[in-house]
């Protein structure tokens, strides 16, 4: 095996695998799932009637996906190569307190989306990008706004995680980092080409349980090697580690308080940097528009919540391993400590797990990282492609696009995308930009349309020049507070000093929350007192949706399977479907408020400010509640899908597969009948609700 090429600057550490595993992962592995998702895509459309070749099903799914579905997907979402890697990275920087903070960083965002989510569904059931409800309500030009700032969101979030993979697997496996770099988004590329969004859901769910489990390995071998043998014994070891190396801004200079200047202001700006990824991202809006309305709220609440174990957890675990075990024989870099550009390449996970799992460990951080890597990838280009597609060709190029033409601009946008995010990353290798530098400057390009799309969707008086100037202002100040204070502290404009964390930290607060202050002067001059109802004038379903769509939580409930009447134009709504989207809506409002207060104030603040030390015994309580969250995690994500619908479309796939009886056909038999008698049947309550999709799915407007 030979030594990794300087140039690369990554690590100059012997890879623990040959080229060759690198090579396999990669590539063949990555074609292998591409193929088994087509192959699960045929059988679909064979057995279900899932047909990929109507825009409904290639981009939301036909709205019908479930909770436990739409819990994997929202986990998945977040599980980025980044934050299997930066929570180890910050942990083994900042101590006990970083995994915490990267955590809380989170899961807060992901269940305000819920909010967010079942007002969309609620306004504009039709929709199928954020930035469909921009342009209905604001126009062209703020349409073009937004558009750039989720196209420029989209582009950092897939630089950031490709960097952090190609900097992992070029350090396990010796593979070249450009070409780990071009290589990862293949399969992914392949796959979403073909299935669309209901790939997306199938991988990530495929994804995530596979990085879970290992996740929950690493979690129990940790301990059961001779090295550490016990939580116990890992403090001991974290708390010499603070003696030899004390941490600069900590209480006392230990790793093991909450009481870390450079963790929380990691918190402040990794949180608000994290509104930016999840607001900003289409792909969040597309999931939203892709599940059933009453699975919206209870997918994202229990994603975001089940979420948060991951990087508290894993990042706690394995950097206190990296810090505890780094002055031992076995620890790949010893006898000198890591340096800090392996530190800001994320190489602290790989490292520790090569140091309690040798070649295997290294083998398992390899294929987690390819998994996540390929999955949130693939939610990226869909979300892109679905701007290409929806935004850009049916608006400015062909209003009257047919399913056809919308697919072969979505399957264009795939294949672009990938190869321009590939070669984005490689540009910003090459000016020597790592996973730490993009961790720490995402928020300033990422924050500046948070709340004008919030205003957009909870806000009526929002105006139009509010949503079109807030955001390109926000920018501008976020840019140039960046750029001040990076000169100010560090004395000049460089990649070193745009990379400190006090320059961007100011620089996102300022891009951040800035747009609040322009967006309420502007708005309070001309105020804009928009109509609601005005979203459900314009058309944006290539078929008529049922009303099932929009009120699948009376459905759900009830059990009845309506013939209700569409209005023109739109899709209807009782009353009481009405109350219970509102309902929900309350519920979102409340878990989201739960949720910040929870992660942000009540658990990690007063530990803060009393300046607590770490002992032995809440030590350990604080690891052994991590890791029960963390296989509560690992058990929600592969098991909710299957209790909740999954276990019925496999039999449903089976049935079809064998010859058996096929629901959905008995279901098409049983409308034509109700209609035709003119009164309501009952649908037995047994078929899932993917089927009420489908059915909407064979009536063309």
């Amino acid at each position: 095996m030979s030594t990794i090429h300087p140039r690369d600057g990554i690590s100059t550490v012997e890879p623990p695998l040959s080229q060759a595993v690198g090579y396999v992962v990669v590539v063949v592995i990555g074609i292998v799932i591409a193929f088994i998702m087509m192959l699960i895509t045929k059988v679909l459309k064979r057995t279900t009637g899932e047909d990929n070749k109507k825009t409904e099903m290639f981009m939301t799914a036909n709205r019908s996906v479930r909770t436990g579905l739409t819990a994997s997907a929202v986990i998945s979402s977040w599980l980025w190569s980044t934050a299997l890697l930066g929570s180890s990275f910050v942990g083994y920087s900042y101590g006990i307190a970083g995994p915490f903070w990267f955590a809380a960083g989170c899961s807060p965002m992901i269940v305000f989306f819920a909010l967010l989510g079942i007002s969309c569904k609620r306004k504009i059931p039709e929709a199928h990008t954020s930035l469909e409800v921009v342009r209905i309500r604001y126009g062209r030009v703020a349409h073009i706004v937004f558009m750039i700032l989720c196209l420029v969101n989209n582009i950092f979030a897939c630089a950031n995680m490709l960097l952090g993979a190609a900097a992992v697997i070029t350090a396990v496996s010796g593979m070249h980092v450009i070409a780990a770099t071009f290589l990862l988004p293949v399969g992914v590329t392949i796959y979403t080409f073909v299935g669309g969004i209901k790939a997306t859901f199938l991988t990530d769910y495929f994804h995530t349980a596979i990085i879970l489990i290992i996740a929950c390995y690493f979690s129990v071998k940790a301990f059961s090697t001779d090295q550490v043998g016990s939580i116990e014994n890992l403090y001991d070891l974290v708390q010499a580690a603070a003696q030899r190396h004390p941490v600069s801004g900590n209480h006392e200079g230990t790793y093991l308080t909450m009481t870390s200047k450079s963790a929380i202001l990691f918190g402040i700006f990794h949180t608000c940097s994290n509104f930016g990824l999840v607001i900003m991202d289409t792909s969040y809006f597309i999931k939203a528009f892709s599940a059933a309305p009453s699975s919206v709220v209870p997918g994202y609440t229990i994603g975001g919540i089940a979420y948060f174990a991951i990087p508290w957890a894993l990042g706690t675990v394995m950097s206190s391993v990296a810090i505890g075990l780094e002055n031992q024989p076995n620890f790949p870099t010893f006898p000198r400590r890591m340096t800090s550009s392996e530190v800001s390449n994320g190489l602290v996970l790989p490292y520790a797990a090569i140091t309690i799992a040798g070649k295997g460990g290294a083998a398992a951080v390899l294929l987690i990282v390819f998994m996540a890597v390929t999955s949130t990838l693939s939610a990226q280009v869909i979300a892109v492609s679905s701007i290409l597609s929806f935004d850009v060709y049916r608006e400015y190029f062909k209003k009257s696009a047919t399913d056809g033409d919308l697919i072969r601009s979505s399957h264009f946008g795939v294949v672009f995308f990938a190869a321009f995010s590939a070669g984005f990353s490689t540009m910003l290798h090459y000016v020597g930009i790592d996973l730490g530098w993009t961790l720490y400057m995402l928020g300033v390009v990422t924050c500046p349309g948070i709340f004008p799309m919030i205003f957009t969707v909870l806000w009526r008086k929002h105006s139009k020049a509010a949503a079109i100037l807030s955001p390109i202002l926000g920018l501008a100040t976020g840019l140039a507070v960046w750029l001040g204070t990076a000169s100010h502290f560090g004395g000049e404009v460089s990649v070193a000093s745009t990379g400190e964390i006090l320059p961007c930290v100011y620089g996102t607060v300022a891009s951040c929350f800035s747009p609040i202050l322009y967006s309420v002067v502007i708005t309070l001059i001309k105020p804009q007192n928009y109509d609601w109802a005005d979203f459900k004038k314009e058309k944006l379903a290539l078929e008529k949706l049922d009303s099932s769509l929009t009120t699948a939580a009376h459905h759900e409930t009830t059990n009845e399977n309506r013939s209700g009447s569409l209005e023109e134009g739109g899709v209807s709504s009782a009353a009481f479907d009405a109350q219970e989207l509102k309902r929900w809506g309350r519920i979102a409002a409340f878990w989201s408020i739960a949720t910040f207060l929870g992660h942000w104030v009540i658990w990690p603040l007063p530990m803060y400010g009393s300046h607590y030390v770490f002992e032995k015994k809440f030590f350990v309580a604080w690891v052994v509640i991590g890791i029960i969250w963390l296989w509560g995690t690992m058990l929600v994500a592969i098991f909710a899908p299957l209790l909740d619908g999954g276990i019925q479309q496999i039999l449903q796939v089976y049935r079809g597969l064998t010859g058996k009886p096929n629901p959905h056909e008995d279901l098409q038999v049983k409308k034509k009948d109700a209609d035709t008698s003119a009164s309501p049947s009952q649908s037995g309550g047994s078929i899932i609700d993917d089927i009420q999709g489908k059915e909407s799915t064979n009536r063309v407007a």
